[in-house]
């Protein structure tokens, strides 16, 4: 009786839209003759509601699986930057394809204001080469500059925004461990003094990201490697940012 309790419960979870009758079914297909009473009663007991108010409660892994090819996301990190009115707050924006790791450096500017999220908005659903045209979520959290005409700018395109719950990073864990790596291995370590600099080094770092910088959420790969020289020959050094970006290669034949 557990090895049909425990399979009646795992077929419910890892199936929320299966009812009585198909869970029976089932059973049956692996010599188990088990009535719907018997298996109404296990999830009972177990606090597993019934199809179809199961299969309303879509978990966010279930939901991130079903959707990972459609999937962005967009967050705004800040640098401090010295100019002539002294220290001031620079907010730049990013976007990121959650399949891919592809990151997208949407924009930067000293006033956030809806006039210029707008224009980013359009910038990113350009129906010929715009970064979200393809892409039927993106994920952001409950930052007020995303505002509500934002979110319809993205919505009318077919990307559907997806406000995250106040205080929840784990949920758009992506764009946060890029915001961590560009901080902490670029933007941290610099001092700068305009926003052309600023600028360059932010896509520095992100083509750096791209084709020089392994990845463990892909296994260690490359996202868009280069081709890479496999006889044996000299190992070099391409270096960016003065030396603080470093990657090994050997020239392809």
């Amino acid at each position: 009786m557990k090895e049909i309790e425990r399979l009646v419960l795992r077929m419910a979870r890892e199936n929320p839209r299966w009812g009585y009758s198909r869970i029976e079914g089932a059973l049956a297909n692996l010599g188990h003759r088990v009535a719907r009473t018997t298996i109404a009663n296990i999830l009972k007991r177990n606090g597993i509601d019934p199809a179809p108010e199961r299969g309303r409660r879509t978990s966010w892994s279930t939901f991130r699986g079903a959707h990972w090819a459609t999937i962005a996301a967009i967050d705004f990190t800040t640098v401090e930057m010295w100019s002539r009115r002294g220290r001031v707050t620079m907010f730049v924006l990013f976007a990121i394809d959650l399949r891919s790791r592809r990151v997208h450096f949407a924009g930067m500017t000293l006033s956030p204001d809806e006039a210029w999220v707008r224009q980013v908005g359009r910038n990113l659903t350009d129906p010929v080469d715009g970064f979200l045209r393809e892409k039927r979520f993106c994920l952001m959290d409950r930052d007020t500059k995303f505002t509500a005409a934002f979110r319809a700018l993205l919505d009318d395109a077919g990307t559907e925004s997806v406000r995250l719950p106040a205080r929840s990073p784990n949920l758009n864990a992506w764009i946060e461990r890029f915001m961590l790596s560009i901080k902490s291995e670029c933007l941290d370590p610099m001092i700068f003094f305009s926003e052309e600099s600023l600028g360059r080094a932010v896509q520095e770092y992100v083509a750096h990201y791209h084709t020089e910088r392994n990845h463990q959420g892909l296994a260690n790969a490359l996202i868009a490697p280069e081709a890479i020289g496999t006889d044996p020959g000299p190992v070099r050094c391409r270096e960016r940012l003065g030396g603080m970006l470093r990657y090994y290669h050997r020239d392809a034949a």
